[in-house]
């Protein structure tokens, strides 16, 4: 990254107080800041870092007016943290296709097909039949299965692993170690008290703009798909069951497992630690804070907690209960042994 502050200003939409021409190389909080560096201020409780940063330019609100003479460069927007945001976007897409080429060894079968700009790491595998969009970017040790279909600047980080027949949208990320199409988690029982394995047919389906965070798996359908739509975001560490759907702009926390055919909709947020049984259905815009067990169905917009999870404000009411009931054990204590003292001196 090696931009003019007149760039920057123009790409986050803000007004530079400073020279145009100042050049900035890299991204960094106010605090730890060095020259050739931007960094950006948003709360106002952190105003005095700004008189004391190293920073080459400052990202601020176009109403926060400062009260001592500062060296950096000022760029105002209305929303400084979006700003940054936007800025840290850009910056990580450059990072992130920087990588061109083939590197060898690498494999690629002759039956596969790839657009302009693609990058294929070290001891990557690609199977047969595999479509790859332009600036797809594959890193060493992944392993793409047969009949894989990967949209436009998709990128796969480091030993992922992608069963055959999967779709990948564009616009998505795979962190490393992901495992995309799996065998569902089917078995028969047997008379015998044993248990035979039931094939799992189906494939994986990520629509675009949809983040898979490192080690997460995602397990295949047993005959049609298991299906993560558009803008769904899954943190580490999170296992979906076969036959699965989550919907539209879902969000879904670290550790976090969802049983076979459960049916998610879209906006939902589901915090870390959740455990959703088989078959449910989560209604759109449904949270579910960490650690909660889901053993039924919810309505929409519901924020439910606890094992099994209840609605969120009954939770809270009953655990201020259940708080207090050593306290309260210790008075019905008391007033049994004065109704036994009252009892004797009757007697």
């Amino acid at each position: 990254m090696n931009f003019t502050l007149e760039q920057i200003a123009h790409l986050i939409g803000g007004k530079l107080d400073g020279s145009k021409d100042t050049k900035v190389n890299t991204i960094s909080s106010i605090e730890d800041a060095e020259k050739g560096s931007i960094s950006f201020l948003s709360n106002p409780k952190y105003e005095p870092l700004i008189y004391t940063t190293r920073a080459s330019a400052v990202i601020i609100n176009e109403k926060l007016v400062l009260n001592k003479k500062i060296n950096a460069a000022l760029i105002r927007t209305a929303n400084p943290y979006a700003a940054f945001t936007s800025l840290l976007e850009v910056y990580d897409q450059l990072l992130s296709f920087n990588k061109n080429g083939i590197e060898e060894p690498s494999f690629i079968h002759k039956t596969s097909t790839y657009g302009s700009d693609i990058y294929v790491g070290a001891f990557a595998y690609i199977g047969s039949n595999v479509k790859l969009g332009n600036q797809v970017k594959i890193y060493p040790n992944a392993y793409i299965g047969d009949d894989v279909t990967i949209g436009d600047r998709t990128i796969i980080h480091p030993g992922v692993k992608i069963y055959a027949k999967s779709v990948i949208g564009s616009h998505c990320t795979l962190q490393a170690g992901a495992v995309i199409g799996s065998d569902g988690f089917g078995y028969a029982p047997l008379d015998d008290g044993s248990y035979k394995k039931i094939p799992q047919l189906g494939n994986v389906i990520l629509e675009n703009h949809v983040d898979v965070g490192a080690n997460t798996v995602i397990d295949c359908a047993t005959f049609n798909a298991t299906l993560i739509k558009k803008g769904v975001k899954l943190d580490n560490l999170i296992q979906v069951g076969h036959n699965t759907l989550i919907g539209e702009n879902t969000v879904i926390a670290a550790q976090s497992g969802i049983a076979g055919s459960v049916k998610i909709a879209e906006n939902c947020k589901i915090g870390g630690q959740v455990g959703i049984a088989g078959h449910l259905k989560i209604a759109a815009k449904t949270q579910i804070q960490a650690q909660s067990g889901v053993s039924k169905n919810t309505k929409s917009g519901q924020i439910i907690y606890g094992t099994p999870a209840i609605d969120f404000n009954n939770y809270l009411r009953s655990y201020t209960i259940y708080k207090k009931l050593p306290a309260v054990m210790k008075q019905i204590e008391k007033i049994e042994e004065k109704l036994l003292n009252l009892q004797r001196k009757t007697q």
